[in-house]
């Protein structure tokens, strides 16, 4: 069990409530694609690129915003940003035409961009360092729900009352967040955390994470942003099934996020290995079974669980190796992320205009693959023993990288 004040307890929860409600927010047009392109009469690409321009804004604002809040007292920044999250769904919900819709979408990425850069080291700064690790699982769940909840909820609420509903939805939770997080969040200093720092820093295996990160969520948001229509055009399913299986893509992140956790702290970087081969095998599945529902329905499955094992791997593995403030190397790994994601949501959309939807799983899973290579290179030696804090976790002939005890 972790130990925490019931406070700290409580706190931990609405941070995964956070997590829950950005993933939700961001990801939301892809469930509702067709929907949004029919009812603004725009193309299927360009809702797509609803999801690539919010993108752009969290890679180009997160390491910014972390460095010009890294001094400030963590519970007002936090509750400003989930109080401008709010506003920006509320101005998404409202938007008269897309080009509103647009600015409201890129003004919620702004409170994007911070959110991911010091979630992560607030919460591991909650708890003892030893469990930095079962922390980012933990808060992950949120996110790993969103899948499950939030954009099977969101996409059928989408079809049933139009797509503005779930975005007003989503701007009443992040004020209910909001006002919890300005009350339950301890007043901590940034500069007073424990969890300042990466326990294990290393400069290069930070640079190969982030360069292996960007690669395997451009190859798996490259199949992802366009699976409406791939499961409509190649799978040959109907609408009303779409939200039943973005379910069972949801399960399998959450499935993910729980196994993951039970090796974060032992093997980190098997951690973030065996999810990117995952995805690269699941996306080539699909580009081969994808006319198929039933294997169809296994691989999204197994890509979404795969995923979200990915996120959480990333995460915590951030709070190791971290060259130097948690805040500015979460804020790194954010941008990676968003960077696969614009990347795959710019790809998928060339893609799904020249050679078809069946291609984006074929180029996304290359890409996965290729995120394997990356990270695989980097570690030819692996040590098969010590894995846990305070102990050895990686070998290699002349040099030694060693966790620092808990």
């Amino acid at each position: 069990m972790l130990n925490t004040s019931r406070r700290a307890h409580a706190a931990l929860v609405m941070l995964g409530v956070g997590t829950f409600s950005y993933v939700t927010i961001e990801v939301l047009p892809i469930g509702l694609l067709t929907v949004m392109a029919a009812d603004l009469d725009r193309s299927r690409s360009d809702i797509g690129l609803l999801v690539t321009g919010y993108a752009v804004v969290v890679v180009l604002a997160s390491i910014p915003l972390a460095r010009l809040t890294l001094g400030l007292p963590r519970r007002p920044v936090l509750g400003t940003t989930l109080g401008l999250m709010a506003v920006g769904a509320a101005g998404a919900a409202l938007a008269p035409t897309y080009e509103v819709l647009l600015i409201a979408r890129l003004f919620t990425a702004l409170s994007h961009a911070l959110f991911w850069s010091i979630i992560f080291p607030i919460a591991a700064g909650l708890v003892p360092s030893a469990v930095r690790g079962r922390v980012v699982a933990k808060i992950s769940v949120g996110s790993a729900l969103a899948p499950v909840i939030g954009i099977p909820l969101g996409t059928w609420l989408g079809e049933q009352a139009g797509w503005r509903i779930p975005f007003a939805l989503m701007a009443v939770l992040g004020t209910a967040t909001c006002l919890s997080i300005a009350s339950l969040l301890p007043r901590v200093d940034a500069r007073e955390s424990t969890s300042g720092r990466g326990s294990a820093p290393d400069v290069r295996r930070y640079a190969v994470l982030v360069v292996s990160t960007a690669l395997g969520v451009a190859g798996f948001l490259t199949f992802n942003t366009y699976v409406t229509p791939f499961l409509l055009d190649i799978s040959g399913f109907t609408s009303g099934a779409l939200g039943p299986i973005l379910l069972a893509s949801g399960l399998g992140g959450l499935t993910g996020t729980l196994l993951v956790s039970r090796i974060l702290d032992r093997n980190p970087w098997a951690a973030v290995a065996l999810p990117l081969a995952l995805i690269g095998a699941a996306l080539l599945g699909l580009y081969t079974l994808g006319h198929r529902q039933v294997p169809t329905v296994l691989l999204i499955a197994t890509a979404g669980m795969a995923f979200s094992a990915l996120a959480v791997a990333v995460l915590s593995r951030t709070l190791q190796v971290a060259p130097g403030s948690t805040d500015l190397a979460s804020a790194g790994t954010s941008s990676a992320f968003n960077i696969g994601i614009a990347a795959g949501a710019f790809i998928g959309g060339g893609l799904l205009d020249s050679t078809g939807v069946r291609s984006v799983a074929l180029v996304g899973g290359l890409l996965a693959i290729l995120a394997l290579v990356a990270i695989t290179a980097d570690e030819p030696v692996l040590a098969r023993r010590g894995m846990g804090m305070g102990e050895c976790v990686h070998e290699r002939p002349g040099r030694q990288v060693c966790e620092e005890a808990a």
